[in-house]
């Protein structure tokens, strides 16, 4: 599943994902990598980077019960619409202040979904896919908002 790569294969795709051109086509690189995730050379995973995936599971794990994307979604958590987010974005940096307010998201999670989110390493990075994802937050609807999580919304209204 996941392509073996040299760091300097990695650092080179890293850079052309953030915008600088190579001599080389490796745009069509990079887009692989990010859809399967990668392998280092020493032996460090790197997840696929799927925002439609992210997509699906920013409702689905709750994440919009306390955070919007392009106005849908909770208030009582940072908006996380594409527009506000750095780029390039350094998603280990995104992964970093999501810990720094570990301690109020779990809380949060607790008082309002029921319980503590659980999440893979692969469903962070496809959830910091999303919402970098300009293109595929403008395909985010109500209708991504599972019955339940749609239902705490509208508590969460009254």
């Amino acid at each position: 599943m996941f392509e073996k790569i040299s760091v300097a294969m990695a650092a080179s795709v890293f850079v052309v994902s953030s915008g600088v051109a190579f001599a080389q086509s490796d745009s069509s690189v990079a887009e692989q990598i990010s859809r399967n995730g990668f392998l280092l050379e020493n032996g460090l995973q790197i997840p696929a980077f799927d925002p439609v995936e992210g997509r699906k599971l920013f409702g689905s794990k709750g994440c919009i019960v306390c955070h919007s994307v392009n106005g849908i979604g909770g208030e009582d958590a940072p908006e996380l619409s594409a527009e506000y987010m750095d780029d390039p974005m350094n998603a280990f940096d995104f992964a970093a202040r999501m810990w720094r307010g570990a301690n109020a998201m779990i809380m949060m999670q607790e008082d309002e979904l029921g319980e503590q989110i659980e999440m893979s390493g692969e469903e962070l990075a496809s959830i910091i896919a999303f919402v970098h994802d300009a293109d595929e937050q403008a395909k985010f609807s109500e209708d991504d908002i599972p019955e339940n999580i749609a239902e705490l919304l509208e508590h969460d209204e009254d």
